[in-house]
């Protein structure tokens, strides 16, 4: 059974390399890992519970790095056993190449399995084994990942800090239309009013000045509001040319 592949990973090669050699990194990628225990620099030894098809069981294992060539390439031998369901022994190739401020990961697996395993079939074999090899190298990806999307978030948030608060602009004072509807309304109010004194009618007399009443507090409310000191900040090139210009 081979496989091929690649994820591109946002992190450099060395922080890629350093994940690879990590168990605790490797413990949260490999599919149903229990322990992943460092026994020396290029070997390591693991435990998991993996179900393929119907059939499930523990596996216990060893890991072996070896034809290393640091920050570009080794190669990853898996041997596993699981008791009476089978064994697996699979081969991978690993390379790093730099991909525009990225890592690109690509992979080679050859594998073998024996015992009821190698009854299910190869349809069943090639497609748990390809979704597994998807599941690890994503979750790599997404765990390896993050120092460096950490550290590009605090660079511009720092960049952010250091450039200072923008300028912001006052809010306008006014509207045509709200003008237009304050005189329609003192027009209306001046009617009645008017009205009122002509024909001695106090009903209108009391609906102008309730009018009045209302068109002034509105009018007081909208002017207060409006008429608000508006925030304004200024940046740090900004606020020293306001200094330089004072002191002259």
């Amino acid at each position: 059974m081979q496989m091929t592949g690649q994820q591109r990973i946002s992190a450099t090669r060395q922080q890629v390399w350093d994940g690879l050699y990590d168990p605790d990194v490797l413990k949260r990628c490999i599919p149903g890992c229990q322990t992943v225990t460092k026994e020396s620099e290029e070997r390591m030894r693991a435990a998991a519970e993996i179900k393929i098809g119907p059939i499930g069981a523990r596996f216990n294992g060893t890991v072996t790095l070896s034809d290393i060539d640091p920050l570009n390439s080794y190669t990853l031998t898996i041997e596993a056993q699981g008791g009476t369901v089978g064994f697996v022994k699979s081969i991978a190739k690993v390379r790093l190449t730099e991909d525009n401020g990225a890592t690109l990961l690509a992979y080679e697996v050859d594998a073998q399995i024996g015992g009821r395993l190698a009854q299910l079939g190869g349809a069943i074999m090639d497609a748990t084994a390809k979704q597994m090899a998807n599941r690890f190298f994503q979750q790599f990806g997404s765990i390896v990942g993050k120092p460096a999307q950490a550290a590009a978030a605090q660079t511009a948030a720092g960049a952010a800090v250091a450039a200072g608060p923008s300028y912001a602009a006052p809010a306008s004072r006014g509207t045509p239309v709200t003008w237009m509807l304050t005189l329609v309304v003192a027009a209306l109010v001046g009617y009645l009013v008017g009205h009122a004194k002509g024909g001695g009618d106090s009903e209108w007399m009391g609906l102008a000045i309730g009018f009045l009443v209302v068109i002034v507090a509105a009018a007081g409310f909208e002017f207060g509001r409006r008429a608000a000191a508006p925030l304004v900040t200024l940046d740090a090139s900004l606020l020293a040319r306001l200094l330089d210009e004072a002191k002259r």
